[in-house]
C-alpha cells in the first residue's frame, strides 16, 4: 500500500469495511476499536497520521487554526486515497464507511471529495473545510453524518452548515446532528454515529 502505519482488524467475509481517522494529537487506535461494537464482524483500517505538530499527529499540515497548508493537503489527500483504495480492492468489501474527528474528519471529507467513488458512507465529527469545494455529483446518494458544536471554537458552525449544504446540493443523503457545546464529542453524536453505521 503506502508507508502510512495502520491498525487492522479482520473482518468477516462481505461485511462492511470501516475506515477510522483520529483527531490532532491521536493515534489510529483512538476510535479503531469501535465499529466492532455496532458491527461486530466489519473489518477496521485506521491509518496513523504522519504529520507532526508540535509532537501531536495530524494528516496534513496547517500556517495556523483553520489555516490550511493546501498544496500540503493535496499531496496527502492522494497519497491516502491511493491508500484506501488499496485497502479497499484487497478486501472487497461492498459497503465502505469512513468516520474521522476533526483533523481525521478533514481528510476524509477531502478524500470523498477527490475520490467519491470510495465510500458508501462517510461520518464527519466536527470538520472544517476553509474553502468552497467544487462540485462532485458522483456524490449522490452517499450517506454523510455530520455532527457538531454549536459553540465549537475550532469548527464554526456557519462552516459546518455550510459544508452540510455543500453535501445536500451533490445529492448526498445528509443528516446534521448539533449538541450544544464545543469540540468536545457528546452523546448524541455517539448515538447519531451508532444509527449511521448501523445503517
Amino acid at each position: 500500500m503506502t508507508d502510512y502505519h495502520f491498525a487492522e482488524t479482520q473482518g468477516a467475509p462481505g461485511a462492511p469495511l470501516v475506515f477510522t481517522f483520529h483527531g490532532t494529537g491521536g493515534s489510529e487506535r483512538q476510535f479503531h476499536d469501535l465499529p466492532r461494537q455496532i458491527l461486530p464482524e466489519a473489518h477496521v483500517v485506521s491509518p496513523r497520521g504522519d504529520v507532526s505538530e508540535g509532537g501531536a499527529l495530524r494528516f496534513f499540515r496547517r500556517t495556523g487554526e483553520g489555516v490550511y497548508d493546501m498544496p500540503d493537503l493535496a499531496d496527502r489527500t492522494a497519497r491516502m486515497g491511493a491508500f484506501l483504495r488499496s485497502a479497499v480492492s484487497r478486501i472487497g468489501a461492498r459497503r465502505v464507511i469512513g468516520l474521522g474527528y476533526s483533523n481525521g474528519a478533514n481528510i476524509l471529507a477531502s478524500v470523498a471529495m477527490d475520490r467519491p467513488d470510495l465510500f458508501t458512507d462517510l461520518i464527519l465529527l466536527h470538520p472544517l473545510i476553509p474553502w468552497t469545494p467544487e462540485p462532485v455529483p458522483a456524490l449522490r446518494n452517499v450517506r454523510v453524518l455530520i455532527t457538531a458544536g454549536q459553540r465549537d471554537p475550532i469548527c464554526p458552525a456557519p462552516q459546518t452548515q455550510a459544508l452540510a449544504d455543500w453535501f445536500a446540493k451533490q445529492g448526498a443523503r445528509v443528516d446534521l446532528t448539533w449538541h450544544p457545546g464545543g469540540h468536545e464529542i457528546a452523546q448524541a453524536e455517539v448515538v447519531a454515529l451508532q444509527q449511521a453505521l448501523a445503517g
